[in-house]
């Protein structure tokens, strides 16, 4: 069974985020990503711009009149 968590490394060891469902003393096969903060910090806060950018373009209101509800649901 995968897991995916991300970990802390202090004084030669790794120490996960999340408890993680092992057994004492289960061998496991890590592959290790090193997650630069700094990185991953700006590309977040540079995709919030964009996003609230596209928002800003947007129109999600009509000045028309709201359909009633037999139009909505195409009544006969």
């Amino acid at each position: 069974m995968a897991q995916f968590t991300e970990a802390i490394y202090t004084n030669g060891v790794l120490k996960p985020k999340e408890k993680l469902a092992l057994r004492e003393a289960q061998r496991v096969r890590l592959i290790v990503d090193a997650l630069d903060d700094e990185a991953i910090h700006g590309d977040r806060s540079a995709a919030l711009l964009r996003l609230l950018a596209g928002i800003e373009g947007m129109r999600f209101f009509s000045g028309d009149r709201l359909p009633s509800r037999d139009e909505l649901h195409d009544r006969p």
